[in-house]
């Protein structure tokens, strides 16, 4: 009996395990750029693809296809982290700027910046109510706030001959001033409060860039009412007014006008309000249609930036007598706040006198 030999198996050398996935290569999309995938999706080698069959060649045009959007979604994120930095700079800047301009004076917030709430919101801490006692009685006028330790802008004509003056802040608080210096030909006076501090200051801007047209604001106290808030426009340019300078024999006389007719002017060669008298004086004036009535006079004209432009000096009222109701009909006007400031040295000094 032939003996059946079993066939011999082929030998094959034990292999080492294959690795679940291949080794992480770097993708190089262009000089300079190289990103490392993590995770399952493993991007083709950078060399030449290796040789292998026919139907294996797909594989590693979808693997390429997840690098690429992965590289996509990588830009996109950076596209978003990027534009999310810029707009928390410009926040941040933004609100630097506003902390700043806050600190000085009295500009009005980017928020409100243009409207008429805003202005008062800024600048009405910046306005106080003065009241002025003499030998004639006591009159009731308006001023703009200056410095922080209480220097105090108003109208010659409303602390002229004043044996006391007393002034009222927004708040309600009260100190008493003493004069400085005033500027009769001017209309001007500067006055300073007795042991203030901390006082939210005006910003003084510039009447030369004041055009007919624009929206302004007026700020005071007419007829005692603090802290009254008007709007309006800038009717006219450079009006040539004549107020009285309240000098001498003249202030004693002036005090017996009645107040509720407003301060004595000129303008046209006609004389309202009263007789200005034989001591007068004529400056350049901003007109404007901003309800004014007595008791504004010393107060602030003021443009939509919150700066101060002007500060109302006379107004138009008709008298009783005319057949008219006494009170603004929209003629007011206002020292430029130019004139002011080339003036406030002279002020500060006592030289204006």
């Amino acid at each position: 009996m032939t003996d059946y030999q079993q066939p011999q198996q082929p030998y094959y050398p034990p292999q080492p395990p294959r690795p679940p996935y291949d080794p992480t290569q770097p993708v190089t999309t262009e000089p300079g750029t190289t990103i490392w995938p993590s995770g399952g999706h493993v991007p083709p080698p950078v060399g030449p693809p290796a040789a292998g069959p026919a139907h294996a060649a797909p594989e590693p045009r979808r693997r390429a296809k997840r690098g690429v959007g992965l590289l996509a979604a990588v830009a996109i994120a950076a596209a978003a982290v990027g534009g999310g930095t810029a707009t928390l700079v410009q926040q941040l800047t933004a609100d630097d700027t506003a902390r700043a301009s806050g600190v000085s004076g009295t500009n009005v917030s980017a928020s409100s910046k243009g409207t008429v709430a805003g202005v008062a919101e800024a600048v009405s801490p910046s306005i106080v109510e003065i009241s002025a006692t003499s030998t004639s009685g006591k009159s009731t006028g308006s001023g703009v706030i200056i410095t922080g330790d209480g220097e105090i802008v108003t109208n010659n004509h409303v602390i002229s001959g004043a044996s006391e003056i007393g002034v009222q802040l927004s708040n309600g608080k009260s100190y008493a001033a003493k004069v400085v210096g005033t500027d009769p030909d001017k209309d001007l006076a500067l006055i300073k409060l007795e042991g203030a501090s901390g006082l939210k200051a005006a910003t003084l801007g510039d009447s030369d860039d004041v055009k007919v047209g624009d929206q302004v604001v007026a700020i005071g106290s007419p007829e005692g009412l603090t802290g009254t808030v008007t709007s309006g426009i800038v009717s006219a340019l450079d009006r040539d007014v004549t107020v009285a300078k309240d000098e001498g024999q003249d202030q004693q006389r002036q005090q017996q006008y009645d107040p509720r007719q407003g301060w004595p002017f000129e303008f046209g060669g006609q004389q309202f309000n009263g007789d200005t008298g034989s001591s007068k004086t004529t400056y350049k004036a901003i007109q404007t249609d901003a309800s004014l009535n007595p008791g504004n006079s010393g107060g602030a004209l003021i443009n939509m930036n919150g700066e101060i432009i002007g500060i109302n000096s006379a107004m138009y009222s008709p008298s009783a007598s005319s057949g008219s109701s006494a009170g603004s009909v929209g003629l007011g006007f206002a020292i430029p706040v130019d004139t002011l400031k080339a003036d406030l040295d002279n002020l500060r000094s006592g030289d204006a006198n």
